[in-house]
């Protein structure tokens, strides 16, 4: 049995046809290059997986495609991301049908709700589902942070398990664990903070640029918490430049370029997102170039 709330989780990106509908095939392709490379569970819909393009029905979709894919060889999170809390219920009680693990909840988007609606928000959702909750904290995104402190008021909330911690802060982390001790697992949620986070307490990493180097990632994350950290560093290092492609308004666009270029998957975006072209372009292009000239070997773990 898989264990519920550690190790790598990759933030699937949402594969596209020509015509913008969604390629199951390709997605079903996809889960399984990550399985392959040991992954310990996958989040679909998130932000990098285009969530708000996404028809309510599209969405169920991809969680019935994924749930099949993975074949209960790790577990499987939907993203909740709805403008509204009922919108949000409705969704969390639709997919907890169809067999998901667990979510990944946001604050209701795009308004910037105040600390009493933004709790208000995350305990009706909890209501409204039997199945554990990620809180997904993101105030550079969303601009809605959820302090330290308000993670110690919904401590009193047993479906609230984990934390994706996103604030860009590093010191967030170990405030976290110094007022709630050990009450919920925290994952990095920014790549290029990643070796960081886990040398101080993270218990995983939901990542992005996994999505194209999930073998590396794994590793990093494995070295990492055996205390092997000189052999993590040259490649959390060769890395690094790769990890940058996630910190960015088009980081969407930046990462399925990369999995496009390194031939795991499409670049094809939703409008209003296009595909990049110019300056933007030719830097992930020589970013990747210059990665895929200089791939490290990777240790046994």
């Amino acid at each position: 049995m898989y264990k519920m709330w550690e190790g790598i989780f990759p933030a699937l990106t949402t594969k596209f046809k020509k015509d913008h509908s969604i390629d199951f095939s390709a997605m079903e392709k996809h889960i399984q290059f990550q399985l392959d490379a040991g992954v310990h569970g996958i989040v679909v819909m998130g932000s990098l997986g285009e969530n708000m393009t996404l028809s309510q029905q599209e969405k169920l979709d991809v969680v019935k495609t994924t749930i099949a894919a993975a074949n209960k060889k790790v577990p499987v999170l939907s993203c909740v991301a709805e403008t509204s809390t009922a919108k949000a219920c409705e969704y969390a009680e639709q997919a907890a049908k169809l067999g998901v693990d667990g979510f990944m909840v946001l604050p209701a988007i795009p308004y910037p709700s105040d600390k009493r609606e933004t709790i208000t928000h995350y305990r009706t959702i909890a209501k409204a589902t039997d199945k554990p909750i990620m809180i997904y904290n993101n105030p550079v995104a969303y601009k809605v942070d959820i302090t330290p402190e308000m993670f110690a008021e919904m401590a009193d909330e047993p479906k609230f398990v984990a934390i994706k911690e996103s604030s860009d802060n590093i010191r967030r982390l170990t405030d976290i664990i110094n007022l709630t001790g050990n009450r919920y697992q925290i994952f990095c949620g920014v790549d290029d903070l990643a070796l960081e986070s886990l040398v101080l307490g993270a218990s995983g990493w939901l990542a992005g640029l996994v999505c194209a180097f999930p073998r590396e990632t794994v590793v990093l994350y494995e070295l990492v918490k055996a205390g092997r950290i000189q052999e993590a560093l040259p490649i959390y290092r060769w890395f690094m430049p790769l990890l940058h492609l996630d910190v960015s308004n088009k980081f969407v666009q930046n990462i399925k370029l990369v999995e496009e270029l390194v031939g795991v998957g499409s670049e094809r975006v939703r409008p209003p997102r296009l595909t990049l072209i110019g300056e933007e372009r030719a830097k992930v292009e020589q970013i990747v170039k210059t990665a895929m000239a200089s791939r490290p070997g990777l240790p046994r773990v």
